[in-house]
């Protein structure tokens, strides 16, 4: 009797020890398979730091900036979607300084690869990139824009000299008693200027500081107006930050009304108040040339020969700049500048040329696209 009972106990361990080592063996089996269920879904390990573009994963072109670029560069960005195998690039409208800012914030992927500018980057703005690790930027040069002040097909075009411009926008003016001192802008009408201009009260829109073509009008037509003055020209020498500001600075009493960063709606503003002139960049006058109508400046009417001469004073080259930092990780860099960059793009009859742009000289293009293609580092 004793001897059945040890044998059935030593039965019933030798079970239990075979049952134990199955789900042993049925346990890590289940571990293994769930150890690579866990490591196929699990989330990538975070950090302080932020993602780079070498580990993103973003496969689209982001471009912020200019308003006045923004038609030229959708033009392009919207065939190189269409005749490559690249997605059609992300375009934003932020302005000039807005595009600038966004731009130089960085390397990672929340950052522009590029953005368009209506002026050439300012010493500040390439420091500020350096300063958070853009170190490697690329410019192009696309080419020229006039920088137009319209008003409605409805009305008389308008002739104006750039003493007028001054004289009507500018924060500070002459004394109107003719004394070499400076006044807050007493102005109301155009006739209260100069006798030959309509006694129309003066309504000008136009961009926001931010704006690329806001700095350009400044020192093109505000400036330019300003120092023919003789006692504000001799300013420049004794007191450079006194005459920028007396030049430049745009008076703030509703006479000038910003229409932020929308070219088109003050295109569609002048058509609702035909006395009023707008400032936008020539590409959007020859798009709306039904509607609206550039003024003479000095006796030059803002048309492509006139801005590509020079004749017409108020132009302005137009740029993008890139991101060095992002063309090996962003798919489609160097094809997007090589198309932006060729001759039917932005050569003499190139299909930028139909949107408005001023093409550069020939030479002046090739040296451009080599300098984009080969990705050369920009040095002010």
């Amino acid at each position: 009797m004793k001897k059945l009972l040890v044998i059935c106990t030593v039965l019933s361990l030798l079970i239990a020890c075979s049952d134990n080592s199955n789900d042993n063996q049925a346990s890590t089996t289940a571990t293994a398979t769930g150890a690579e269920t866990t490591v196929a879904s699990a989330p990538v390990e975070t950090s302080s730091a932020k993602p780079t573009a070498t580990n993103s994963g973003r496969d689209v072109i982001n471009i912020v900036g200019s308003s006045t670029v923004y038609p030229f560069s959708t033009v392009v960005a919207e065939r190189f979607g269409k005749t490559t195998n690249f997605k059609t690039p992300k375009i934003e409208s932020t302005g000039t300084g807005g595009g600038m800012k966004l731009f130089c914030s960085g390397i990672d992927i929340n950052t522009p690869d590029i953005t368009n500018a209506s002026r050439r980057i300012k010493a500040s703005e390439l420091q500020m990139c350096q300063d958070n690790g853009v170190t490697g930027v690329v410019e192009v040069l696309i080419g020229y824009d006039g920088i137009v002040l319209a008003n409605s097909r409805e009305t008389e075009q308008r002739s104006l000299s750039l003493r007028d411009i001054y004289l009507a926008l500018a924060k500070q003016v002459p004394a109107p008693d003719g004394s070499a001192t400076l006044v807050e802008n007493p102005y109301t009408t155009w006739q209260e200027i100069n006798p030959e201009l309509p006694a129309l009260k003066i309504e000008v829109l136009g961009p926001p500081p931010t704006s690329g073509t806001r700095d350009a009008f400044a020192e093109l037509a505000l400036e330019g107006g300003c120092k023919t003055f003789d006692f504000i020209e001799a300013m420049k020498k004794a007191d450079k930050n006194q005459y920028k500001t007396v030049c430049h600075t745009v008076r703030e009493d509703g006479v000038y009304v910003e229409t932020g960063e929308n070219d088109n709606l003050i295109v569609q503003k002048l058509q609702a108040n035909p006395d009023a002139l707008g400032v936008f960049g020539f590409s959007f006058l020859d798009q709306n040339s039904d509607v609206v109508q550039g003024s003479l400046i000095d006796g030059s009417a803002p048309e492509f020969e006139t801005i590509a001469s020079g004749d017409y004073s108020i132009s302005r080259p137009l740029y993008f700049y890139v991101k060095k930092a992002h063309v090996d990780s962003v798919p489609g860099m160097v094809e997007f500048l090589t198309e932006f960059t060729k001759e039917s793009a932005v050569g003499d009859e190139g299909y930028l040329t139909d949107k408005g742009l001023i093409p550069l000289a020939s030479e002046l293009r090739n040296k451009v696209r080599s300098d984009a293609t080969s990705l050369a580092d920009l040095a002010l």
